[in-house]
């Protein structure tokens, strides 16, 4: 059967692109967190005790405002390191990660015991020792693994323009005080100010949501002078009686929280052509999250936005649907390598979870108020016109435009890839296939406004996008 249901297209309300920059990235920070296995809110936790210190220490303003979004961005880098955190263990990478940042790394045995609990999980003792040998060849434990998170977390702090200062906290996110840390082996003061808050505060963060306060202070004060700066340490120390402090941080909404660390006189605020500067910059770290879905949101976007196009949308409504598209996959941060990559079928489970991604994508974008009409747009990119799809198993009915074309420029750009079970098809089968879901799965008028865009533009996404852009458009 073939569903004909309207296409209304109805040009968004107008309404001011300008929001506290804060907004966006404390929203987008949870991402980060389902990347790096940490509970949500980690990163805002992490902020909320790195600008405490930093106010102990009496920092000035341009390094308080600095170091707020170091603090919010220092797991911009965690999904490039992801697939192969999953291969060089075996194992689910979110787990590896959680793990890791308990451990006490830089000390031979614990990074070998860490190593051996970790690999190959459910395996023998043979093929767990196979695994370990694996490591010989990977150089020290880690260390390319934090490099690469670093050196990419600072590239995308660039890209949203974050200070110098910024970008360099971040680099230097995982480098100790005695020397022994990584990427670069920096020592003392070599460590830029902000690094050494920001690795303290996100390690505190992780002890006290495990072990609580006293746990996480008996951790500090051990790491100090190796790990840690022994100033920030006492700093961190002289807040062990401001129990409202630590209490606060258990409290389930800490946006208003964050958003009034940010020094009064430095607010930054992100309009039209930042918010699509950050959509873009989130594309990238979602696509980094495994070698299949490289430059996929980009993709999706193109094509999105050629339908668009083709259907007559507005030039608001192509930047939302753009948007959309860029971050329809974010959710999929929260899902392990484990599965994203495997070469085999699915287990009913592990289908069961990425069914979930496109639920995790509309939480994280529904916490930016400027976001939540393209929250449901960005979710529903695996909904059919049948009401079979997921996560919601929404009918035609209950699908905007802008949802439709999403789910067919999704589904384009998929076939047209190359994905661990099979090879990238070409584009005669591709709309093949699609021809032959248009109407029970994919939007018959949708996908009719694919082909027109294709024919207007025959080499539409045969050539990845060049670089970010300037003004919005792609």
């Amino acid at each position: 059967m073939i569903f004909r249901t309207p296409l209304p297209i109805v040009p968004p309300e107008s309404a001011p692109e300008d929001i506290r920059l804060s907004e966006v990235i404390s929203a987008l920070s949870y991402a980060l967190d389902l990347t790096e296995g940490q509970p949500e809110g980690h990163s805002v936790r992490t902020c909320l005790i790195g600008m405490r210190i930093g106010r102990e220490i009496g920092l000035d303003a341009d390094a308080r405002s600095s170091l707020f979004y170091a603090l919010l961005l220092k797991d911009a880098g965690c999904s490039a390191n992801a697939a192969a955190t999953c291969e060089l263990f075996g194992a689910d990478d979110q787990v590896v990660k959680r793990t890791w940042k308990t451990t006490d790394w830089a000390g031979r045995w614990q990074s070998f015991v860490h190593v051996a609990r970790n690999v190959r999980p459910g395996a023998g003792l043979v093929a767990k020792a196979r695994q370990i040998a694996g490591f010989a060849g990977a150089g020290a434990v880690g260390t390319e693994l934090v490099r690469t998170r670093c050196d990419r977390g600072a590239d995308i702090a660039r890209m949203l323009e974050m200070t110098d200062d910024t970008a360099a906290a971040i680099r230097a996110l995982d480098e100790h005080w005695d020397g022994r840390g990584v990427p670069l082996g920096l020592r003392g003061e070599e460590i830029p100010l902000l690094a050494r808050i920001a690795c303290l505060a996100q390690t505190a963060e992780i002890f006290h949501s495990v072990y609580g306060l006293q746990g996480a202070l008996a951790m500090a004060r051990e790491r100090s002078g190796r790990w840690f700066d022994p100033g920030l340490v006492r700093a961190l120390v002289s807040l062990r009686a401001d129990s409202a402090f630590w209490a606060a941080l258990s409290f389930d909404d800490l946006r208003a929280s964050t958003a009034a660390l940010e020094p009064a006189d430095r607010v930054l605020t992100a309009d039209g052509e930042r918010l699509d500067r950050i959509a873009y910059a989130f594309a990238r770290v979602i696509d980094a999250k495994s070698p299949y879905t490289y430059r996929h949101s980009e993709g999706v976007a193109l094509y999105a936005d050629a339908i668009g196009r083709t259907l007559g949308f507005t030039p608001e409504a192509l930047r939302d649907l753009r948007r959309a598209a860029l971050l329809h996959d974010v959710g999929k941060l929260g899902v392990s390598n484990r599965i994203l990559d495997k070469p085999e079928k699915l287990t009913e489970e592990e289908y069961a979870v990425v069914k979930r991604h496109p639920e995790h994508t509309y939480q994280i974008l529904a916490r930016v108020a400027r976001f939540r009409e393209l929250a449901d747009t960005a979710a529903s990119h695996h909904e059919r016109m049948d009401g079979r799809g997921y996560h919601r198993g929404l009918p035609a009915g209950g699908l905007p435009t802008a949802a439709r074309i999403l789910a067919v420029a999704d589904v384009c750009d998929a076939l047209s890839a190359e994905r661990p079970y099979r090879g990238a098809m070409p584009r005669e089968r591709v709309l093949q296939i699609m021809r032959a879901d248009a109407g029970p799965g994919l939007c018959p008028e949708c996908f009719v406004g694919l082909e027109q865009a294709l024919e207007d533009r025959p080499d539409l996404g045969l050539q990845p996008p060049a670089a970010a852009p300037e003004n919005g458009n792609l």
